[in-house]
């Protein structure tokens, strides 16, 4: 692998696929809407090159992705746009790839599982999405499956870490770092998954590079599964005792939704993620890869917390 793009490179998934590729001597291109921000993460990084186009244009995908060997999506759309563009650009970006004979490695979410039931999920579990976003997540799994591009997609908890802002995680950070009290979505008692972008995204670049891992599903787990009681001992012990947090349950989140604007009110079907333990099984990937060294959490939170002081 000598040359790869990451559409939603500014995002904290796509930030991290970036800085884990050059890493490893690969040169990127970054590709993105906003160029601001694009030079604010990459503008010193020698093996990047910033791409600031539209991937509602085929056309600024296909230009930029000449060369490139993988195309990696980590765009994540607002979920207000989701009905609307959600299909539209994933056929646009299949098209780059085709166009130019480039292999997909797509990050998606848990969303097509729909509940879980209490089990760890696996990628042979049935997909039965209850969900309006489940369901556009189902029909861009089968829009993949359908082309002829070669392509991977890996399922991913919620993230966390160094610029992956739009995350639960980091509104709680950035709320404690400016007073005593933060809000933490979801019950106090109820384990919740959370997957550090650095280790998502070796993992990722590391299927990539394996032909044999591509036409598949991969699930992709965090380091352990926490509750919010758990969280709050571990942000006590990081940022001091007095330190606390205050629990967001479904019904004060769609308190906050009529009043947040229309991201939060999408937000609202998707938190049954809160009701009941929703984790993924990490079995076929260490069967194929062998043990998955993960980040502690405590590690991890410390890292994304010294990175938003920056």
């Amino acid at each position: 692998m000598n040359k790869v793009m990451v559409i939603g490179a500014s995002g904290g998934m796509g930030y991290a696929l970036v800085e884990e590729l050059i890493n490893r001597g690969i040169e990127v291109v970054a590709f993105a809407r906003g160029k601001e921000k694009l030079i604010q993460l990459f503008g010193s990084k020698k093996l990047v090159s910033i791409r600031t186009d539209d991937a509602e244009n085929p056309d600024h995908l296909i230009q930029s992705s000449i060369g490139c060997e993988i195309i990696f999506h980590a765009m994540n759309l607002p979920y207000e746009e989701w009905s609307g563009k959600l299909s539209m650009i994933t056929k646009n970006i299949i098209i780059a790839a085709e166009k130019n004979n480039a292999k997909l490695a797509v990050v998606d979410n848990i969303y097509a599982y729909g509940k879980s039931g209490g089990v760890k999920l696996p990628e042979h579990f049935d997909k039965n999405p209850h969900t309006k976003k489940g369901k556009l997540r189902l029909d861009m799994d089968r829009l993949l499956k359908s082309s002829s591009v070669q392509t991977l997609v890996c399922h991913f908890p919620d993230f966390y870490g160094p610029n992956a802002k739009n995350t639960y995680i980091h509104f709680t950070l950035d709320q404690l770092m400016k007073k005593k009290k933060a809000g933490f979505v979801g019950p106090k008692d109820i384990y919740r998954e959370f997957i550090y972008t650095k280790d998502g995204a070796k993992v990722m670049v590391d299927l990539a590079c394996i032909n044999e891992a591509y036409n598949q599903n991969w699930n992709v787990p965090g380091a352990s599964p926490t509750t919010g009681i758990e969280f709050e001992k571990l942000i006590k012990s990081v940022l001091g005792e007095e330190k606390g947090l205050y629990y967001i349950s479904k019904s004060m989140f769609s308190l906050f939704a009529l009043f947040a604007g229309k991201g939060m009110r999408e937000a609202l079907e998707m938190q049954y993620i809160n009701s009941e333990p929703t984790i993924l099984s990490g079995e076929k990937l260490e069967a194929f890869m062998g043990k998955i060294e993960a980040t502690p959490f405590e590690q991890g939170i410390k890292e994304t917390i010294a990175y938003m002081n920056t």
